[in-house]
Order: C-alpha cells, then structure tokens, then sequence
C-alpha cells in the first residue's frame, strides 16, 4: 500500500525535519518555540489589520452597552460593557510548585473569562461582536439606526420584527456556538448552529431552550462548519459567521488586550522590558487565542509573549505552524484522533487566517493531556474555589512548562507576570461540574 503523502512527503520525511513532530504524532506532552518568532516591529510589517481596525471594534461594542444593559441584566453592573476579573491566584501557584516540583517564579494571575456574562466564556467576546457589527449594518442600511443615538432603541418589537428577516449560521464544538445563538435570539435573528459530534449535550439543549434551531452532526467540527457555510448559502438572507477564516471574530477577540491593561494597572502592575507578561491561552481552531494574543501584542509589544496551549490529541495549531502548511494540514493526516474531553479545543484543522497572521508573533505552542486537565480543575476548584471547564484549564500549566523548559532560562524572578487565560465553565450545570470534579479526585 502507497504511503499518504502530506504536501508531497511521507510522515517520516516530516518528522526528520521537525524530529519534535515524532513525540506530538504519539500524543505525548511536548513545548514547542517558534522559530520563526521575530520582534513587534518586524512581524508587524507583514500584517494587515491595524491597531485602528481594533479601536473601531471597541468603539462599536460601547454604541452597543447600553442595548446589552437592557436586555442582559448581568451586564448592568458593568453598563453592558461585557468583561472579566483579572485575579492573583496564590494558592493555586503553590500547589503547582508542589505537583511539578517547580520553582514557580513570577506572579500568577487569571483572566476569569469563564465569568464573562451571556456566554459564560471567551467566545462572548468575538461571537457577540461580530452578531452585534452585522446587527448594526443591517440596521443602519435600512435608515433604522445611527451611530449617534442610543443602542436601547435595538430593544423593541419593532427592530425584533426587522431582524427575523435575516438569520444568522456558525458550525461550532460548543462555546462559540452558545455566544452566537444566545445574542442573535435575543436580538431577533433566526439563527441555526451547527454542532460537531464532541459538542456537549447540555450546551445543545441551553441552545434550544433560548430557541435557537441545533443541527447535530456524527463526525467533527471542520465537518460542521462546511455543511453550516454550505446550508447558509442557499439564503440570501443568511450570514455565516465563519470561526476559521474571520476577521470580525478576530477584532473582537482582541479588544480584550486595552481591557487587560487597565486592570493590570488598577493592581498597580507593571509590564515593561524588566517586567514581561507571559500569556497561556487555550486554542482550537485559533480564532480566540489569536485575536487575544494579536491585541495583547498592540498593546504590549515585545514586552508580553504569547504561547497556545492544545490537547496532545488536537494540536492543530502547532502542526499547521511547525509544518508552516496551517490550513492545509489536520491532525488526522498524521494519524491523530483529534478525540479529546477539552470539547472547545477539539479541532483537527486550525485557521490558516490566524496562523499566518500571527506566525512571526506567536511565541510558542505546547500541548497537554487530558487527564492534566482534569486534575488542574479539581486543584483549582480547591485552592481557589474557581471551577472551569477542562478546556479553560489547558493554559494552567503553561508557567509549569515554560519554567521547566527554559525558555526560562532568561527569566528573571521578580518582575514576572504570568496570566492563564480561563476560557470556560460558568455555564456548566452544577452536576456535569461535579462529575469533572470527581475525575479529577479520581485520577
């Protein structure tokens, strides 16, 4: 039998080139840094979406404050702005010291998106935003809105009826899912979300009850995104908000990097040349993590340093930028299940769009098993009484792995910062908690 052939070489032709590809093919834990990393300014030249695109994405979501304000009540504490506590986690980097047997230099912080209102985690950032910008295209074509008046008016019968002309698609594992349908049936849309088959039942049926129509699909998320794209087509009427290839998500995403800054400030925390932030974020098909990380490195140029962290059996993102084909390589084309518990990180093919854009930003990828998973939520859960989904816990043991990997060699103790990006897990039903909890006791 012919061997596969993946842009023209065999697998072992692959490996002798990049020999840390032989350990990700057999699922094993591993720290890759990119070796195409270069400075802020330099990487900065070849990239086409500017800090101004950005600014424009964060102007757009305070027209729309007042509007979420009235219809989400849990956003009225912070006037319908839709953000996340930043909180130090010294417990928890205690006993990541004492699992590892590491020394855990620097400052351990959280980023709590799993407490994001509406959505319950990351994805109400670039999921609601990107609903939101179509919301107010639609609106302002047909001389319905303005950029100058208040957004409440979006709340009346009126504007619900104007929108139930038009729908809204996605194809999703989960979470992205959840954001687009709960703000696009609030705001009227018919909306449709295609479900990959490692979705879980419980955010299907929260889709449901709000009223949004779920199709379900046996096979992956790449599958569910192409019968989406390809089902919304044939409507005119219908937008498909496209999590591999947009750019829209990708603003919104990144918004939350001015956001970051201000409370880094409000904790009296400084990041400069003798002070770096270190950033772990959990990536599935990328558009999340890149969006952050694209901001954060607006904000903070080469002072903060980026790494994606993937399940051992998804690590579509490393293999698209360690072969540098992105898109046009899975990981099943090297014989990887992409079978993983971490549901919003199953992703076999990553975003070719964010790839590129960020390969000369991103600082690294490493993956992570998902029995890690398991036991860093249960630790969480009880040195800080914070409960995540398993996905949200994949950038917890980045410092861990940078620290042992050096990579740290270079790092200085006092001024470190790192941040552990939460992606998931205030939505979670009480009992679903509960059994991860336990697995994690277990293992």
């Amino acid at each position: 039998m012919k061997e596969q052939l993946i842009a023209g070489k065999t697998i072992d032709s692959w490996k002798q080139k990049h020999p840390l590809l032989k350990k990700v093919v057999d699922t094993e834990e591993v720290f890759w840094a990119n070796p195409k990393y270069k400075s802020y300014e330099q990487a900065m030249k070849n990239i086409g979406i500017t800090e101004d695109d950005v600014k424009d994405a964060e102007e757009r979501l305070k027209r729309f404050a007042p509007y979420l304000e009235r219809v989400f009540p849990e956003t009225q504490q912070s006037n319908g702005i839709i953000e996340s506590p930043l909180v130090e986690i010294h417990s928890m980097k205690q006993c990541l010291r004492d699992r590892y047997e590491v020394d855990m230099i620097g400052r351990l912080l959280l980023k709590c998106d799993n407490e994001l209102p509406i959505a319950g985690s990351i994805k109400a950032r670039g999921g609601i935003y990107e609903v939101l910008k179509h919301a107010e295209e639609l609106a302002i074509k047909h001389n319905l809105l303005s950029t100058e008046e208040d957004y409440g008016v979006i709340d009346s019968q009126a504007f619900r009826t104007f929108f139930s002309r038009y729908a809204i698609a996605v194809g999703s594992t989960g979470n992205l899912g959840l954001s687009i349908g709960i703000i696009s049936a609030k705001i009227g849309f018919k909306v449709t979300v295609h479900m990959s088959a490692d979705a879980k039942q419980w955010k299907k049926d929260l889709l449901r009850s709000k009223g949004v129509a779920v199709i379900e699909y046996t096979s992956d998320y790449s599958k569910a995104v192409e019968e989406g794209r390809r089902q919304s087509e044939t409507n005119k009427n219908s937008y498909f908000i496209d999590d591999e290839n947009s750019i829209n998500l990708f603003l919104g995403y990144a918004v939350a990097a001015y956001r970051l800054k201000r409370q880094l400030e409000d904790m009296d925390i400084t990041i400069d040349e003798n002070h770096p932030l270190y950033v772990y974020l959990p990536c599935g098909v990328g558009g999340g993590p890149g969006g952050v990380a694209f901001g954060l490195k607006l904000v903070f140029k080469n002072h903060v340093h980026c790494f994606f962290a993937e399940p051992t059996h998804s690590p579509c993102m490393l293999i698209g930028l360690m072969t540098e084909l992105h898109d046009q390589v899975s990981v099943q084309d090297f014989g990887i299940d992409n079978i993983t518990e971490a549901d919003g990180l199953a992703v076999g093919r990553a975003s070719g769009f964010v790839g590129k854009t960020l390969e000369e930003l991103i600082s690294g990828v490493y993956t992570i098993d998902d029995d890690a998973l398991y036991i860093l939520l249960k630790d969480l859960a009880d040195t800080e009484n914070i409960y995540l989904e398993p996905s949200a816990l994949a950038g917890m043991l980045g410092p861990v792995t940078l620290i042992k990997e050096q990579a740290a060699g270079e790092l200085e103790d006092q001024g470190l910062v790192h941040i552990v990006w939460a992606t998931g897990g205030s939505l979670v039903p009480k009992e679903i908690m509960e059994a991860y909890y336990k697995k994690g006791a277990i293992l």
